[in-house]
């Protein structure tokens, strides 16, 4: 590539990759291999199994990559949609009794409101209680929130990492900000940590 050729853009590569372009591929690793292991560290609390879910996601790009089809999102979201399934198979595997999809009865009567826990996490005590929470939550609801809101993707884009519709994205990242927002505020309160969580304002991205 040329200092005056422009940047090819994800899309652009994975035909690439398809027809066993290696320096496409060690672009879209390069580019896109924070993402995935965010997104990993995020579902399953390890960075030593976050680390094994990005390589498998990559080793998949590999064979996979003529699969990709750019009408149903980006290729972020294919990418963290592949981390998902990894990651899922990896804790049913390493953690049998931990639950994955199913609500939390916990939580059941969580009331129906709209908060954003994720305002106004500053200091580094409130980051590490943030990522706890999170770890906590129900799969299906910490799937959302970290797309959405840590990884700042597009309710179209998190449809089509989870394979769901819109509207099932919009419901459970309501219930899983409402179920944050409690364990936050519980987390907070045990610990002795100053300061309220703000509800709105800007999101976090830890």
């Amino acid at each position: 590539m040329t200092p005056h050729q422009p940047l090819e853009s994800d899309d652009q590569l994975l035909p690439k990759i398809a027809a066993g372009d290696r320096n496409a591929f060690a672009t879209l690793f390069r580019r896109r291999q924070g993402d995935v292991y965010r997104f990993a560290l995020h579902m399953t609390g390890s960075a030593a199994m976050a680390e094994d879910v990005t390589q498998d996601v990559f080793v998949a790009v590999m064979t996979d990559a003529g699969r990709f089809d750019p009408g149903r999102g980006s290729v972020t979201a294919w990418l963290c949609g592949v981390a998902r399934n990894h990651a899922r198979r990896r804790l049913e595997r390493e953690r049998p009794g931990e639950p994955i999809g199913d609500d939390n009865s916990d939580f059941a009567q969580v009331p129906a409101v709209t908060p954003d826990p994720l305002g106004d996490l500053t200091h580094a005590e409130r980051l590490e209680t943030l990522r706890r929470s999170v770890l906590s939550l129900p799969g299906r609801y910490r799937e959302v929130v970290v797309l959405c809101d840590l990884q700042d993707m597009t309710y179209a884009d998190a449809a089509a990492a989870l394979d769901c519709a819109i509207g099932t994205v919009r419901s459970r990242l309501h219930r899983g900000r409402a179920m944050l927002a409690s364990k936050m505020l519980a987390a907070e309160t045990a610990d002795g940590q100053s300061g309220k969580i703000r509800i709105g304002g800007t999101r976090c991205c830890a």
